[in-house]
């Protein structure tokens, strides 16, 4: 059995519409109940703040604080993460002459939010990503990303380098004059790190598809298939040395055509996630929208599992208005999934008894104006 990752007692100041809350726990799911805009989706976003990133809705750090209030915020949480006990802190300080949150681990500052991840794994499924199969690929490529993420800390880092790398050959295009080899440096270093990328993503695609192949996550949600497309994807099985070598020339063959164009034409930020419904064989954006919510929730319950499987502890999962588009059957089916990845769940919606399946498995929760009680 994995690991169980809890959240023993969580607290914000000045976040959203709460002006101060805590919250004690003991382990259980946590059902959060109430009217549209009391606060329930704060609430999860909070709790996703404890991860790398700027949580499910990728907000601005500055817009997060409460209104009328100092621009600043802060969430304290004490995880029984995977290292034992800790203790985690972040936010803005609005002494800070900065945009970046701040991120403490135990009362030191940690070097970087990817250090997070050494505790606890957290994923989620929220409204907003329901036209994530019918929206562009740049929503696919942070959603896969932030799955691969889960698995492999260092992914963040490789990613924000290529960005980095990327805008540089592009400024030095749009000047016109450079040193070819400088610029060929530049392009060494885009090719490891785009290619390293790309393994990784096809990596987690591989080892997703062969547990629904396997069955571990049950037949109550349907199954996917899954790939990459836009970018080396007739190359697989090609040893990594070989597709830099190959993306190299392929950067430095297109520099007059990205030069005229302005941005970068081929490399790992144009890819895009291929879904299918495998009983169906149809594309996941041709699917009808409960048909497309039962896909991405089965998709972020099998990585779920894969997290538990691979890292030895399941992660939280922050789940909001879960059951608006599952029937009871489909619900129930849920709740018995997420019990047996083994973690923490937090989850919302309007109507209480949509979660009653769950019994004495949660804690149930009502929110209201930024006030939270039994």
């Amino acid at each position: 059995m994995p690991q169980k990752v809890s959240i023993n007692r969580i607290s914000l100041n000045a976040y959203r519409n709460y002006s101060a809350a805590t919250l004690l726990l003991d382990g259980r799911h946590v059902v959060l109940t109430g009217e549209n805009g009391s606060g329930k989706t704060n609430l999860l976003e909070a709790i996703s703040f404890l991860s790398p990133g700027r949580g499910l809705r990728r907000a601005v750090y500055a817009d997060v604080g409460k209104q009328g209030e100092p621009a600043g915020f802060s969430v304290f949480a004490e995880v029984d993460g995977m290292n034992g006990v800790v203790e985690i802190g972040t936010g803005l300080v609005p002494a800070m002459e900065t945009s970046s949150r701040r991120v403490r681990i135990n009362g030191t500052d940690a070097k970087s939010a990817d250090e997070l991840l050494d505790h606890l794994r957290i994923l989620w499924v929220t409204p907003a990503m329901d036209g994530l199969f019918t929206g562009p690929a740049a929503d696919r490529r942070r959603f896969l990303d932030r799955l691969v993420l889960s698995l492999d800390p260092a992914h963040g880092r490789r990613a924000a380098d290529f960005e980095r790398a990327m805008r540089m050959r592009n400024k030095v295009l749009e000047d016109g004059r450079y040193d070819p080899d400088w610029l060929a440096a530049i392009e060494k270093q885009m090719a490891g790190l785009g290619v390293a990328m790309s393994m990784a993503r096809s990596e987690l695609l591989s080892l997703l598809t062969q547990l629904g192949e396997r069955g571990d996550v049950g037949t109550a949600f349907p199954a996917a298939d899954l790939q990459l497309s836009g970018f080396l994807e007739k190359d697989q099985g090609v040893a990594a040395i070989d597709l830099e070598d190959r993306y190299a020339g392929m950067l430095q063959e297109g520099r007059y055509r990205d030069q005229a164009a302005g941005r970068t034409l081929e490399g790992p930020h144009r890819a895009d996630l291929i879904v299918t419904h495998r009983q169906k064989a149809i594309d996941a954006s041709l699917c009808s929208t409960g048909e497309q919510k039962a896909l991405l929730t089965g998709l972020v319950l099998s990585h779920a599992q894969l997290t538990a499987n691979m890292t030895g502890a399941a992660p939280i999962l922050l789940l909001d208005e879960i059951g608006a588009h599952f029937d009871a059957l489909r619900r129930a089916a849920l709740f018995d999934l997420i019990d047996h990845i083994g973690g923490q769940a937090f989850m919302t919606g309007t109507d209480r008894h949509l979660f009653e399946p769950l019994g004495l498995r949660a804690r149930f929760l009502t929110v209201s104006h930024g006030a939270i009680s039994e």
